[in-house]
């Protein structure tokens, strides 16, 4: 039975452009991600792809920081297994069924009052999940989380909607709500801002970019001392690349010589924190 798709405001509608990323690649004879759930969720919904033309022009890189975002979260809950899990700007992904995790973990999904309407209607919710129906923005949200247990918190494509203060307070409130824990995102640099407002494949978002992004991944250790970046995933240098066409394989491998040039493209940062005491 189809779905009737909600009205988005343009920060939320961004939602459809990694949904649509993640069902095209699902469908391609060498998926990256094979996230089938995401095509079924367009198939219901009625989304048409082809309304997101960067959908179809980024979709390796869009399932490919994703696998790298669902990477981390196992890699932590494997260390962790009766950890939290927090999806930041959650849309309608399923990365909760593609992670699989024990049902120790608890795992909430964050997202607009109106996206997790449609996630409760799309999407299962284990006894384990917990969807949080609130503005990022608006730290209050936190407090419904647990503050004994370590934390895995990540956010797939939500970093170039928050202004920089409120990406910073964010930061800091949980990484202060937690004992300990991990945060991992896919950087904007200045050039991905600039072009996320200019590119006409993502006019339909561009007035919703809020954050000027950020060109060295050790920034956001200035703007909250309590993480220290571990890793600087640079997706031009990932296997994953060997499968892409011929190209777009030769345009990314020439891009890979050089992490100026890597950071153009896309990358994962992943930071660690530990509450003093």
């Amino acid at each position: 039975m189809a779905t009737t798709s909600p009205t988005f405001t343009p920060a939320e509608a961004s939602l459809f452009l990694t949904l649509c990323g993640r069902a095209l690649d699902s469908r391609q004879e060498h998926s990256i991600l094979h996230d089938t759930t995401a095509s079924e969720i367009v198939e219901r919904t009625g989304t048409n792809t082809a309304d997101y033309p960067h959908a179809k022009t980024g979709m390796r890189d869009i399932a490919l920081r994703a696998k790298k975002l669902d990477g981390v979260v196992r890699d932590f809950i494997a260390v962790h297994p009766n950890s939290v899990v927090v999806d930041l700007g959650a849309g309608l992904d399923s990365r909760m069924i593609r992670v699989d995790p024990p049902s120790t973990v608890d795992w909430y999904d964050v997202d607009l009052p109106k996206v997790i309407a449609a996630r409760r209607k799309l999407l299962p919710q284990p006894a384990n999940a917990h969807f949080v129906a609130a503005d990022v923005a608006d730290l209050s949200w936190i407090d419904e989380l647990p503050t004994d247990r370590p934390a895995v918190i990540v956010a797939d494509g939500l970093v170039a909607f928050l202004a920089q203060p409120a990406l910073t307070a964010a930061l800091r409130g949980l990484t202060a709500h937690f004992p300990e824990g991990e945060i991992a995102f896919n950087g904007y640099t200045r050039f991905h801002v600039w072009a996320l407002k200019h590119y006409k494949g993502t006019n339909s978002i561009a007035d919703a970019v809020a954050n000027p992004g950020f060109d060295d991944p050790h920034a956001p250790e200035r703007w909250n001392p309590d993480l220290t970046l571990v890793e600087e995933i640079l997706l031009s240098r990932a296997p994953e690349v060997a499968g892409y066409p011929l190209f777009m394989r030769l345009a990314t491998r020439l891009a890979a010589l050089s992490t100026a040039w890597s950071r153009r493209g896309t990358t994962v940062v992943r930071y660690r924190f530990a509450r003093e005491g």
